[in-house]
């Protein structure tokens, strides 16, 4: 670490909307050469502290000095922010996918009225050889994966000659190698005297890379931490304010699950699409919840897809409860019964403009028809009932959802597929990004789903999580199964193995 001397001092900050006290008192110190993360649960503050800092939201009360300045800093606008050094990749990547990579890389910084397009690539090129980056200057951002696109904005901030650097949730789009390249650029940040705060909900993360950890709950600072003086257990009790009890339940309700019998509610034979999907074979019964895992790119998120439509099928069968079934688009999936929660709630899930109620009954007004429309009075019944069945905090159901935390965005969608009552329910990532207490209230309702006789698909980044919830996995490797791992054989290890080509005892 650096001299330790004080790079960002943030006293008192406090921030209301409508309806809704989003910070309050709030304190945050940073110093150079330190990793600092921000924890608490979604609805704690945490992105709305970052937005005041980064000017995106004007404080209502408080100051924020920069480097020992003289005198309080006024941070109008990103811009701003910017010129005092303060660089930021946020949680949802916030780039232009119709312009080339290095166009990404450069906007909003020339100070000039003409570009240098040689010039510009070049630097870009050697920018992203430097950290590894699989990306082409001159290629498309829409082209390239979430992934790609994460380390492109992070490749864009690191560049600036920033004072304080700021990642929220940086890693929910990278695997483990890409993970190990963010955190060695870093620490290498962090020995220049580079202030960085960071923002995740993989605890794993925090502990491995972290100096400091700040706790926000409900808007209000809890306190600082030393990462050493606060054990895991601890902290989590700090964000949520008790005791965590919850994941031994779900082990409890897990353990309760059997065999399952009965017609398959979903099974395929040979099924492909157009996203490149390897033919495969898959089906789940009634109260079975399965899952697809494997490394970022390995075709999880795409072999769902395929299964609810989203992408075209192009070979294979299909049949719901023992009957042929075609499915060609996902209106003929939901149906069928089907429900699918999208791996990118952003760009496939919420409609950011809407009402948390119109969001709610979205789906299920696309079932019935739009030229037939819910009365309000009715749409209010469905959207108030399972705002208090989820938890979701909002002011109100008429609230736009864009102004909701990621958290409880990712519960409005939840909400929408839970309205249509499906058979069969598929969550890809579904929690993603998102706290570990509504984590824990997304895995315990999915076996209580289960236990109610829905089938349940669900898909994670997080290994444990899946082994927490699923009672079967399959197992993938460059867009085809590889494996199928069961009782015992459900291990890290044993899907480790499997994704590198040592077949398990039972495949």
């Amino acid at each position: 670490m650096q001299d330790g001397g004080i790079v960002l001092s943030m006293r008192n900050i406090g921030k209301e909307f409508p309806g809704v006290r989003a910070l309050q008192n709030v304190d945050f110190t940073l110093r150079k050469g330190e990793i600092h993360a921000l924890m608490g649960e979604n609805g704690a503050g945490k992105s709305t502290l970052i937005k005041v800092l980064t000017g995106v939201y004007t404080l209502d009360t408080g100051y924020i000095n920069i480097d020992g300045m003289s005198k309080a800093a006024k941070i109008r606008s990103p811009q701003e922010a910017q010129s005092l050094g303060i660089s930021t990749v946020y949680q949802e990547v916030m780039l232009c996918p119709n312009l080339t990579v290095a166009e990404n890389m450069f906007i909003g910084r020339g100070k000039y009225s003409f570009v240098n397009w040689g010039q510009m690539s070049r630097r870009a090129k050697k920018i992203l050889d430097n950290l590894g980056i699989p990306a082409a200057p001159s290629q498309q951002l829409a082209s390239c994966s979430l992934a790609v696109q994460q380390m492109v904005a992070i490749a864009r901030a690191v560049d600036m000659e920033c004072k304080i650097l700021i990642l929220d949730e940086p890693t929910s789009s990278l695997d483990e190698q890409e993970v190990a390249k963010l955190f060695s650029l870093m620490r290498e940040l962090k020995s220049r005297g580079v202030g960085i705060v960071f923002v995740t909900h993989f605890l794993e993360q925090v502990y491995e890379v972290c100096d400091r950890i700040t706790v926000l709950r409900n808007g209000e600072l809890v306190g600082e931490y030393k990462v050493e003086d606060l054990p895991r257990v601890q902290l989590i009790a700090k964000m949520m304010g008790k005791e965590l009890g919850g994941l031994s339940e779900i082990m409890a309700k897990k353990a309760e699950t059997g065999e399952f019998a009965g017609v398959p509610v979903y099974e395929a034979a040979g099924l492909s699409s157009a996203a490149g999907t390897k033919p495969f074979d898959f089906s789940i019964k009634k109260g079975e919840v399965n899952g697809f895992t494997g490394l970022l790119g390995s075709g999880r998120s795409e072999s769902v897809r395929a299964i609810f439509g989203a992408d075209r099928m192009t070979g294979g069968r299909v049949s719901v409860n023992g009957k042929a079934a075609r499915i060609t688009k996902p209106i003929d999936a939901m149906k069928l019964g089907i429900g699918y929660l999208p791996e990118d709630r952003k760009r496939d899930g919420i409609s950011a403009d809407l009402s948390v109620r119109e969001n709610i009954i979205l789906a299920l007004q696309v079932m019935k028809g739009f030229f037939r429309p819910f009365s309000r009075a009715k749409a209010k019944a469905f959207a108030d009932e399972y705002i208090r069945l989820l938890g979701i905090k909002t002011a109100s159901a008429d609230t736009p959802i864009k102004s909701l935390s990621g958290g409880n965005q990712q519960k409005v969608i939840l909400a929408r597929w839970l309205l249509t009552h499906p058979e069969y329910l598929i969550l890809d990532e579904p929690t993603r990004g998102i706290d570990i207490g509504t984590k824990v209230e997304i895995q315990k309702l999915v076996l209580k789903l289960a236990s109610e006789g829905m089938a349940i698909t669900f898909i994670s980044s997080e290994t444990e999580e899946m082994l927490r919830t699923c009672s079967r996995l399959i197992v993938m490797r460059d867009r085809r199964i590889v494996g199928e791992l069961n009782g015992e054989d459900m291990t890290q290890d044993k899907i480790m193995r499997t994704i590198a080509g040592e077949a398990p005892d039972n495949a």
